[in-house]
Formats: structure tokens, sequence, C-alpha cells
């Protein structure tokens, strides 16, 4: 795994004002979202995607769960806010020619799941499996209270577009404990202080997936634990990596980008290996609902 993780990058130097978004968004893809991989594959190989399986991604970003489920031999469709990452998802499914069937092209959109692509692709035939991966930001809310309320109304949006008996997945951070990035993230929280902002990351309580899919009316129906670590070539890169997020742009916007950078490097410097890598055990929870 850790060849996987770790690579090299080429320097990217991010302006001391202003952030470069189509910087941060190569960076994402490049470096970040991969580091869910696992999960990604635990997931569909625990629901057997593949030929038959149509697949909705809420907050697919730039494509990678989509693109390998696609190769899976599923149908898929992604929404996402970012509409930087997905022109990349496009690229990435077009250029792997994804999937083979032409009378099933891959179909993303910018948006929730009530997105004209959604419908769209839901009226050809409903879904099968609906993956949240990052529930708590896909599907509008990140941090407790009112948000939440707004998250299981846009997963009981998803639901109306799933056929009876689909899955829906639910994917957020284990225990506190047993994720070493979790104190990194920590300091885009209390830089960010006191403004209040949804991109600000928390740690997800033991039963916060649950909650959010009793509220969507939907039965849980299993549940896993997998672990994903974060691996980086160097400091460079794993600060990019971090701040590809999205979770740190409030602390950015309140103090500013080096401020941020340099806290950020200061966090990681107990994960950097001798070789100059960084390291950073991480378990991650899915849960699996029915309609």
């Amino acid at each position: 795994m850790t060849s996987t993780l770790v690579r090299r990058h080429r320097p990217c130097h991010a302006p001391s004002w202003t952030v470069d978004a189509h910087a941060r968004t190569r960076d994402w893809a490049e470096i970040q979202e991969r580091m869910l991989v696992p999960l990604y594959e635990a997931v569909y190989e625990r629901l057997d995607v593949g030929a038959g399986t149509r697949l909705l991604g809420l907050g697919c970003g730039s494509g990678l769960a989509l693109l390998i489920a696609a190769a899976r031999g599923a149908a898929v469709c992604g929404v996402d806010t970012d509409e930087r990452r997905l022109e990349l998802a496009r690229e990435r499914l077009t250029a792997a020619g994804a999937p083979s069937d032409p009378a099933r092209p891959p179909r993303l959109g910018l948006g929730g799941p009530e997105s004209p692509c959604a419908r769209e692709a839901a009226a050809d035939a409903a879904f099968t499996v609906v993956t949240a991966f990052e529930p708590l930001s896909a599907l509008g809310a990140g941090s407790p209270g009112a948000t939440v309320p707004a998250a299981a109304s846009a997963l009981t949006a998803a639901v109306a577009h799933t056929e009876r008996g689909g899955a829906v997945v639910l994917a957020g951070w284990g225990p506190p404990e047993r994720c070493a990035t979790s104190g990194v993230l920590r300091v885009g929280a209390r830089l960010a202080d006191p403004m209040c902002s949804p991109a600000r990351w928390r740690p997800c309580g033991r039963d916060d997936l649950e909650e959010l899919a009793a509220r969507a009316g939907l039965r849980p129906d299993g549940s896993g634990r997998v672990a994903c670590p974060f691996g980086y070539a160097d400091m460079d890169s794993a600060v990019r990596g971090l701040l590809s997020t999205g979770l740190f742009d409030a602390a950015e916007q309140v103090t500013d980008p080096i401020q941020v950078r340099k806290e950020i490097t200061e966090a990681l410097h107990p994960h950097q290996r001798v070789d100059g890598t960084v390291w950073m055990p991480n378990v991650f929870r899915y849960l699996i609902c029915r309609v």
C-alpha cells in the first residue's frame, strides 16, 4: 500500500494572499483523493458492484470512486458541487472509456441528488447503489445541529431515485483515537474559530451515520471499518493534499494561507519519517442501508 500512496509531486507554491483553485483541484485529484481507495474497494466488494449495478455517487469529486466502479462494469452517475472537480471527473471517465457499453455512458452533473443528470439517469432505470463517501459534505452538512436535517433531506431525495431494496452507503471518519490525521485537521477548526463554516472538520460521532440514516428513513443493514492510511512523498505533498480537501478554507479566510501552511506543517512533523515521507494511519467507517 505504501508504494501506492507515496508518490513524488512537483512543487506547487500558492500565492501569499490568494488561493489557486485550479491547483487545489489538481492536488485533490493527484494527491488526496486516492487515500480513500481502500474504502471504495471494500464497499464495492461487499456489495458486489459490477455489471448490472446502477450507481449514483453523491459528492463524487474528481471521479476516482466512479472510475473504480465503472471498471467493475457498473453504470455510473455522479454529482458534486465543485465544478472544477467534475471537469476532471469527465476527463478521467472519458479517457478510460468507461463504461464499455455506449448505451450506458457515465453521467455527471453539478449539484445534488435532484440535479438534472441524476433525474435523467434514474428515469432510464432506478439506481441500485447510492454512495456518500463523505456524507456531511456531499449532502450539504458539516457541523452538528441545523445542517444535519438538510443532509437528511438531500439523502431522502437520492433515495427517491433508488429501487426498493437498493443499497445506500454512508461513510465517515472512525474514532479520533484511531485516526492520526484528526490532530492535524483540528488545526483548521482552531484557526477558523469563531467563524462557523460547513467546511470545518469535526470528528464523526459513534452514531452520526445511523442518525442520518434514520432521518432519511433508511434501514441499517451492516457496517464495517477500513484502514485508510494517508501517505505522502514529502512534507510539501502532505500540506498540499490536506489543503485540497477544503477543510482549511475557513482558516485561510480568517488568518492567511502562509500561517495555515505553517501550522499544518508543525502538526505533521510527528508523522514525518526519517526518509522524509509522511505517514498517518486512519480508520474509516461505513454504514450500509437499504431502501
